[in-house]
């Protein structure tokens, strides 16, 4: 029995930031380098105002932070609060290599046997009408 996890809520806005495809890009955008909304436009297929609202949801899940600097606003991943989603995966990843393991121990005792290699099929003879 798995105990249950409990998590602030602060960590279910991080999962729930994480549940959308287009926040998981933005975020993959910004593991390469701080950037600001126009560059984050070009990079994505989405509005303007679509990438502005997702980086509202990410930064008030504490996933990125943005610095202002004259009339542009700019944006980079904090990596920290990823660390609670990474500790509840690693309950699973253990499970799939328990699972692997079972599998590659079945495979083992399984015996070699080379294939036979298969008869070619007879040509079957054309009939005319």
């Amino acid at each position: 029995m798995v105990p249950a996890m409990s998590r602030s809520a602060a960590a279910e806005s991080v999962f729930t930031a994480i549940a959308c495809p287009t926040r998981r890009a933005l975020l993959d955008t910004l593991s390469l380098g701080e950037s600001n909304v126009t560059n984050l436009v070009a990079t994505l297929d989405v509005t303007q105002s679509a990438v502005s609202q997702q980086l509202a949801v990410l930064k008030s899940a504490g996933l990125v932070e943005e610095r202002v600097d004259g009339r542009f606003r700019y944006y980079r991943l904090r990596v920290k609060p990823l660390c609670e989603v990474d500790s509840w995966v690693s309950r699973y990843r253990s499970f799939m290599e328990r699972q692997l393991d079972a599998l590659a121990r079945v495979l083992d005792e399984m015996p070699d046997e080379s294939p036979e290699p298969k008869a070619s099929p007879a040509k079957r003879k054309r009939r005319t009408p």
